[in-house]
Order: C-alpha cells, then structure tokens, then sequence
C-alpha cells in the first residue's frame, strides 16, 4: 500500500474516532440529563433524553462501521490509532455504567408502582404469572378497604 493511502486511510480513521469520541461525550451528557429526569418523575424530559439516546447510539453504531472498514484496510492506521481507541473504550464504559445505574433507577421505581398497584388492586404483586399474550396474572386477595 502507498503511503499516500496509509496516510489518508490513517486521517480518515483519526475523523471518524474523533467523531465518535464527540458522540461518545454527548451521550453521556444525554445519560446525565435521564438520570436528572428520572429522579425528578420529568416524563416529558425522560422522552426527550430516550429519543436523543437512540439517535447518539445509531450515530455510533454508523460510525463503528465504518472505524472496523478502515481499521481491518490498513492494520498501520489501526495500530497508530489504539491510543485514541482506548481512550474512546473509557468513555465508552462511562457510558454503559450511567445506562446501568439509569437502568436500575427504572427498576426501582417499577417496584414501587407495583407494590402500590398491588395495595390499590387488592392483588398479591410477587405472586404475578404471564398468560399465552404476556399479560400478568395475579391472585386476588379479598381484604375490605373500609366498613360503613
């Protein structure tokens, strides 16, 4: 291969990191801005952030594409790279660990739904099956709620 292409080949590969390491930072903003949704019951900003999350992850799923097309074209691009690659696989760990605690966030607060459906329900929350169409069963408790 010419120089000339190694270079342009490692030019390309440097854009196209430095985009996704752009990208990278965005999302983890976008994180940030979901987590401050979520603890503040924000439905419409939770929407705004989920929305935004999948267009930066597309975004990064496009550009990975094309970082694997220049890496496994010129092996001496991709090795002058590692050091930005490993510096976007940091980032990249910030951004799966704030999805995480994001995501346990969402699971904690399904609990509690479901916990107070069950005492408006009368129906026993742990005790729940899924039907043939994925609906949840539950068993019914009869308790009275009030005595006149």
């Amino acid at each position: 291969m010419s120089p000339n292409l190694q270079a342009e080949l490692g030019a390309a590969l440097r854009t196209v990191l430095d985009e996704m390491s752009a990208t990278t930072a965005q999302l983890i903003t976008v994180l940030d801005e979901e987590r401050e949704a979520l603890t503040s019951a924000d439905a419409k900003g939770l929407n705004r952030a989920g929305e935004a999350k999948q267009m930066l992850m597309r975004r990064l799923e496009q550009l990975d594409v094309e970082r694997l097309h220049l890496s496994n074209t010129s092996t001496e691009a991709a090795q002058q790279a590692d050091g930005a690659w490993q510096e976007l696989l940091k980032s990249l760990a910030t951004c799966r660990d704030k999805n995480l605690r994001n995501g346990a966030l969402v699971g904690q607060r399904l609990t509690q739904v479901r916990r107070a459906l069950s005492v408006l329900t009368g129906t026993d929350a742990q005790a729940g099956t899924y039907s043939q169409n994925g609906a949840v069963h539950g068993t019914h408790r009869s308790i009275p709620l009030a005595q006149a």
